[in-house]
């Protein structure tokens, strides 16, 4: 006889294979259809609100890995904060201004000589609003849910309007002005750059060591020593500068008088390879203080200064000074009312004010002049050296130093309240108060002009005479025009038109045509909130490491010069995704991983699982290989789920429900353990540790559950009446256990959980988000654990016996086993206690048990003698003339 059909085998619709492809998308449209983000903000509307505060990734192409890691981190915390009880909204922002919009459009054929400024906007931003609704499906298809119908975007009119009252206010507040100093230039890019668009790569260079001669009385027939890495700045020399306190030796080799450090002298003999050095005197640099000397190149005489920059580690000692080409240059050349010559235009050719070289691409004009230094007798040496050289991060081409008239806003004046600020903040990353202090202390006026179209146009007049007309009122009533009817007007109206009715002024004005650095329009984001009803400062800003010189550092510098506040309460920061190996993912390796292909293979949730369990504060790896082993993973929590609710399917809450203190033992501890692990995974999601969730859940359903009560459980769920009290106390167990799981991982994998939920019968609300996250908590009775201890040092060794007596070929399955175990009193009393004497047999699944009291512990597994129950597959003393053991004959009789 077939006794299959009477065993209460688990039945659910909850598929093994989970094919995340294809179901992902249709839970997604469940949840637009339910409008489910909308609920959970309703059900939490009048809680304490939890606000993290958007980053705009930029709008141009589809999203790559770092975008998909970036958005599901954001996710966690915001699934975690709403099932917790708050109220989070979440508004998306795209970045949607600057140099690559403009590069895109035209390599699309657009010409951007034939346009107007205005027509070319226009073409931009088309092209823009095509790209954030690319993005924004990209990033839907995740699993973030958020208010994607109202995103914020920097090109919209309100934006903007914002942007330009922050800029407004720090007008007010004396922080912007124009000044003329060197700034980092991208001749690739034709534009000025801030610090935060500054990448460092190695770049091969022309070291030159270059005599410059004497001409001054104090030291006749002498030459200063000078190098430089970058030639074509010499035609810009307008001095060179000595520290006032370092030693510096006047010596003679073959007839000519040298003057460098007196600590470099050494390592120069060798390689300049002076013979016959011969130290005429030592004196400290401040002697040369005005020593006149000749431009090698021109007819140019120049003196020599003092300058705290210069050091004795490197080159001479003496430094080459162009104050139209660097910080440093420039500083001490404004001490010594220095011209500020820089003779290179914004495509990087040299200018007339260069001579002979004028038309030449500065690199192309290194060649020249070192030729025609060498054609002079001024060349001492010439090599190839490889340094960190800065590059525009958009081109990645290298950047120069060069002297233009910017827009610049003020670090200076507020750099105390910044770095005090600093201290307020919440540092999730230990290193981050550090790095940000670090680059707040070091850091220049931002230069925040740029010499694009496509972009926020910095609200500026100028009168006949080129004076800049900065006024708050004009400002703001720019402002309130640019809001209703955008920011294209400021190129289309006549400035009369844009200043204040009855406003006065003299001659003709015209109008500023940079625009703002993008940074700047980031930077000031955080106007979304309070425009929208949220509260500022915002909780959270969690965004990628190389913001701490990017928008961390300018919506402090905003914030700070207009509220006097910071506009993040904590930050939170990631590092990069790198592939397999550790190296940059780049199309040339081939060793790029697509989101959208993961997506569509394996589908969202195993890519959600992977951010969840790497340490996302450091560099990160992806490879397939390591995809495959998440996939596992996630085929073991499916697997899981689907035989829970395989075996509740039969189980009402209402009715059925055995609660904690009528479960019986075992069933208290395992409810326990649960409970345990909800405390540890809450305090983990709290702390922004995804990794530590992951690595408390996968154990607790590999060890606890699967490879445990799951299984031993199953004897009673399968093959003891339907209403069996101890059935109903399991089934009580797991209902719990499984509910809880399903919350606890939906911030990680919510479409896996929100289609189990929709499984589980008698369920409280639509989907699982909007359940509470469970808490967790104490064990309820730690002598249970005490005791509980001892059975598992039990369980384990007959584990391994059963595994030998397998492998000897003595048993095949455990329920072939008789096994014997002698335990100390100890151990006994543990067993006892928990109610494990009677049926230990179940819980070890084997067919019998002999306990013996003993002083010592071992164990002996045998092969059982009995018969084997054809329905329950146990092996016991009798059967009836079914072949069913007593158990099973009383359930079939029950039945009928």
């Amino acid at each position: 006889m077939d006794f299959k059909d009477t065993l209460l085998m688990p039945k659910t619709d909850f598929e093994m294979r989970g094919n995340l492809g294809v179901r992902e998308p249709l839970i997604q449209a469940k949840w637009a259809e339910m409008d489910l983000y909308k609920k959970v903000l309703e059900m939490n509307k009048d809680n304490e609100p939890f606000v993290l505060h958007d980053g705009p990734p930029y709008a141009n192409n589809n999203i790559h890995i770092g975008h998909a890691f970036q958005k599901t981190l954001k996710d966690f915390v915001l699934r975690y904060q709403t099932m917790s009880g708050k109220y989070v909204p979440y508004i998306p922002g795209w970045d949607t201004h600057g140099l690559p919009i403009e590069n895109e459009v035209t390599k699309k054929g657009v010409n951007r000589k034939e346009l107007s400024r205005s027509e070319f906007r226009k073409i931009c931003r088309e092209y823009a609003l095509s790209q954030v609704e690319v993005q924004k499906a990209q990033f839907k298809r995740l699993g973030i849910l958020g208010d994607w119908d109202h995103p914020y975007l920097t090109l919209d009119k309100t934006f903007v309007a914002d942007q330009i009252r922050v800029f407004g206010q720090m007008v007010e507040n004396r922080l912007i002005y124009k000044g003329l100093k060197p700034i980092y230039w991208s001749p690739s890019s034709e534009s000025a750059l801030a610090e935060a668009e500054i990448e460092y790569h190695d770049k091969q260079s022309k070291s030159i060591y270059v005599a410059f001669d004497v001409v001054d009385e104090k030291f006749p027939n002498t030459k200063l020593l000078i190098w430089t890495t970058t030639p074509w700045t010499l035609p810009a020399n307008l001095a060179v500068s000595a520290h006032p306190n370092l030693t510096y030796v006047l010596f003679e080799s073959n007839g000519t008088n040298y003057i460098c450090a007196k600590d470099l002298l050494e390592k120069l003999t060798s390689l300049l390879k002076f013979e016959n050095v011969n130290i005429i005197k030592e004196f400290k640099g401040e002697a040369l203080e005005y020593v006149q000397y000749k431009h090698p190149l021109f007819d140019r005489v120049s003196p020599v200064i003092l300058g705290e920059h210069v050091t004795n580690e490197d080159g001479t000692g003496l430094v080459h000074t162009a104050p139209g080409h660097g910080v440093d240059d420039y500083m001490v050349g404004k001490k010594y009312k220095l011209d500020l010559l820089s003779p290179v235009d914004a495509q990087g050719h040299m200018t007339a004010e260069a001579f002979q070289y004028e038309g030449l691409f500065y690199e192309k004009a290194n060649d020249a002049i070192i030729a025609d230094l060498e054609a002079k007798g001024a060349l001492l040496n010439l090599t190839v050296i490889t340094h960190s050289y800065p590059h525009d991060w958009r081109t990645k081409k290298p950047v120069i130093f060069r002297a233009t008239p910017q827009w610049f806003a003020s670090v200076e004046m507020i750099r105390e309240e910044l770095l005090e600020s600093v201290k307020t903040v919440k540092w999730n990353t230990v290193w981050g108060e550090v790095r940000l202090s670090n680059m707040l202390r070091d850091r220049e006026d931002w230069v925040i002009s740029r010499q694009r179209a496509w972009g926020v146009p910095i609200p500026a007049f100028y009168k006949e005479d080129g004076t800049p007309i900065l006024d708050s009122n004009v400002i703001n009533h720019v402002a309130d025009i640019f809001e209703k009817h955008g920011s294209d007007v400021w190129y289309e109206w006549e400035p009369k038109d844009l200043l204040p009715e009855g406003y006065e002024f003299e001659g003709k004005l015209t109008k500023e045509l940079d625009i703002m650095d993008v940074w700047f329009d980031s930077g000031t984001s955080y106007r979304v909130l309070e425009r929208r009803g949220l509260p500022f400062p915002a909780d959270l800003y969690l965004e990628g490491s190389d913001q701490y010189r990017g928008w961390f550092n300018s919506s402090l510098t905003t914030s700070i010069a207009t509220k006097k506040i910071a506009p993040y309460k904590e930050i939170v920061s990631h590092g990069f995704v790198l592939d397999g190996q550790g190296r940059k993912m780049s199309k040339s390796l081939g060793n790029v991983i697509d989101p959208l292909a993961v997506m569509k293979e394996q589908g969202a949730d195993v890519l959600r699982l992977w951010v969840a369990s790497v340490d996302y504060e450091a560099d990160v790896r992806i490879s397939n290989d390591l995809m495959k082993q998440v996939s596992e993973s996630y085929r073991k929590i499916r697997n899981t789920f689907r035989f829970m609710l395989g075996v509740v399917n039969d189980f009402n809450p209402e009715t059925d429900y055995v609660g904690w203190s009528m479960r019986g033992q075992l069933n208290r501890i395992v409810t326990d353990k649960y409970y345990e692990l909800a405390s540890k995974t809450n305090e983990a999601y709290k702390n922004y540790n995804f990794a530590e969730v992951t690595r408390l859940v996968m154990p607790f359903i590999i060890n606890e559950l699967s490879a445990f009560y799951l299984d031993y459980t199953k004897d009673t769920l399968y093959c003891d009446d339907q209403n069996d009290f101890e059935r109903r106390a399991i089934q009580s167990t797991i209902y719990d256990i499984l509910l809880g799981l399903l919350a606890i991982l939906t911030p990680i994998i919510p479409h896996t959980t929100s289609e189990a939920y929709s499984h589980l019968p008698y369920k409280a609300e639509e989907d699982i988000y909007l359940e509470r996250m469970p808490v967790g908590g104490r064990m309820k009775e730690p002598k249970l654990q005490e005791n509980y201890v001892h059975f598992v040092t039990l369980r384990d060794e007959v584990l391994k016996h059963l595994e030998l007596a397998r492998a000897s070929k003595l048993i095949g399955k455990s329920l072939e086993a008789k096994v014997t175990i002698n335990v100390t009193k100890e151990m006994m009393d543990a067993l006892t206690y928990l109610q494990l004497t009677e049926n230990l047999n179940k819980v070890l699944i084997v067919s019998k048990v002999n306990l013996i009291l003993s002083n010592e512990f071992s164990v002996l597994v045998e092969k059982a003698d009995g018969v084997l129950c054809e329905r329950c597959w146990n092996i016991v003393d009798e059967v009836n003339g079914d072949k069913l053991c007593h158990r099973c004959e009383h359930v079939i009789g029950g039945r009928r």
